[in-house]
């Protein structure tokens, strides 16, 4: 796994096997989220295998699948309290990580510089600038 720390409470990962589950869990993870939908690409594992993984290795599991490059208010709107509510540390894992970590950005905008956010986005490898308008957008929901 190629696991990327934002903080404390989050790291996220490219897709993960369910083999990968066990390592999560000896790494001291305590929930695992999944933000990609099932059968997006061919040959990527079923999440009902992972999910069976994650409970077998005591993990919380939340498939909260959202579409590639079109995440709305509503994903943000149900990712927020979520990850605020999740036993942490928390691994969440989409394709690449990209799209869990934009979800964290949006939800953390509401409470959380930007600053901040484009500096840990960046320190875990993710690019994040151009959310910057919807950051914005989210800070005046403050959740």
């Amino acid at each position: 796994m190629d696991i990327r720390k934002i903080d404390d409470t989050i790291s996220v990962t490219p897709q993960i096997s369910v083999e990968d589950v066990a390592e999560a869990a000896n790494l001291g993870f305590k929930t695992l989220v999944a933000n990609r939908p099932d059968q997006e690409e061919p040959g990527q594992p079923l999440m009902a295998d992972i999910e069976t993984a994650a409970r077998e290795h005591g993990l919380d599991w939340v498939f909260m699948p959202v579409q590639s490059g079109h995440i709305t208010d509503d994903d943000v709107n149900r990712f927020a309290p979520m990850i605020r509510d999740a036993e942490k540390p928390v691994l969440a894992f989409c394709r690449s990580g990209t799209r869990c970590t934009v979800l964290w950005a949006l939800s953390a905008a509401r409470n959380t510089p930007a600053r901040e956010i484009f500096t840990k986005a960046r320190n875990a490898g993710y690019d994040i600038s151009g959310l910057a308008p919807r950051m914005a957008q989210q800070a005046c929901e403050k959740g």
